[in-house]
């Protein structure tokens, strides 16, 4: 069948929200049903051949599209899958931020702990290579002290299924359901590594485009521990500062870019220094409070 679509000139391609740039997936219509068809990238074929491959025919509930068959063409992977109706979380509202939250506290609960898939799909391993990469482009004593605490952390804390690039354009949520799409980086990984790229880039300017209030940052980070952490036995100060580092990981994304790339000019940059050490300021100031 995948063979068949691919060979249709009717294929309507989505757009990156990025951009607004075509890329390899596709709306579909089989015998008046819609289906999303995808050029499989990164690991996500070998993440749903172990972890997700039958969820709805099992009855496993997993808050992610369906896959109903594969095909491989030309040499490339495609994906025929679900089609979810839903809005992305980019302009981010509560009720939504919720439902996302509970998508992915009952993925990580199922399989928290789970070493058998340690060296599954995307690797502990390359995930570790790839931060310790990046720590090596923050030309920055203040900063790569701090991030040297981050890769220890990593090292060290418990491990679940985590959506590796967990942007907010990366789940669809509806009035009923969530689910986690574009499953390209994944794997057994530390467990806060989706939540800090879902909440990290968002901001209340106007126009941002990943737009979240702190009052919701404040409440995921909190969701998060109440409904997951706390009962994994984590004190609520250890994830925060575990979390805090996670954070910075992720601020350390756009200063990464302009040292690497000599564009210390970008947009980005200026702002994601200010909020590393704007965030290592304040992790100072509660460290201090603890010790009093």
């Amino acid at each position: 069948m995948i063979k068949t679509l691919l060979a249709e000139n009717d294929l309507i391609p989505f757009c990156r929200e990025e951009d607004g740039t075509a890329y390899s997936v596709w709306k579909v219509t089989v015998d008046g049903k819609l289906f999303v068809l995808k050029l499989a990238k990164g690991c996500e074929a070998e993440i749903y051949r172990t972890f997700f491959t039958g969820a709805v025919k099992n009855g496993l509930n997993l808050p992610v599209p369906e896959l109903y068959d594969s095909a491989v063409v030309d040499n490339k992977e495609y994906l025929l899958m679900e089609y979810v109706e839903g809005r992305n979380l980019c302009h981010c509202g509560r009720d939504a931020l919720k439902r996302v939250l509970d998508a992915l506290i009952s993925l990580q609960k199922r399989f928290w702990d789970m070493p058998e898939y340690q060296d599954a799909t995307y690797s502990f391993e390359k995930a570790l290579e790839q931060r310790k990469k990046r720590g090596e482009y923050l030309n920055d004593p203040v900063l790569e002290a701090a991030y040297d605490v981050f890769v220890e952390s990593f090292c060290t804390i418990p491990r679940t299924l985590c959506h590796d690039d967990l942007l907010p354009f990366n789940v669809l949520v509806s009035d009923h359901r969530a689910v986690l799409i574009d499953w390209e980086a994944a794997g057994i990984l530390p467990y806060p590594t989706s939540l800090a790229r879902l909440i990290a880039h968002g901001s209340e300017i106007e126009g941002a485009f990943f737009w979240m209030t702190e009052a919701d940052k404040a409440f995921a980070v909190q969701y998060f521990y109440e409904h997951l952490v706390r009962d994994m036995g984590i004190s609520y100060d250890e994830y925060r500062r575990t979390l805090d580092y996670f954070l910075l990981y992720e601020y350390c994304e756009w200063i990464m870019l302009g040292n690497r790339y000599e564009d210390a000019d970008m947009e980005r940059y200026a702002a994601y220094r200010e909020k590393a050490h704007g965030l290592l300021r304040e992790m100072g100031r509660h460290a201090e409070s603890m010790t009093e």
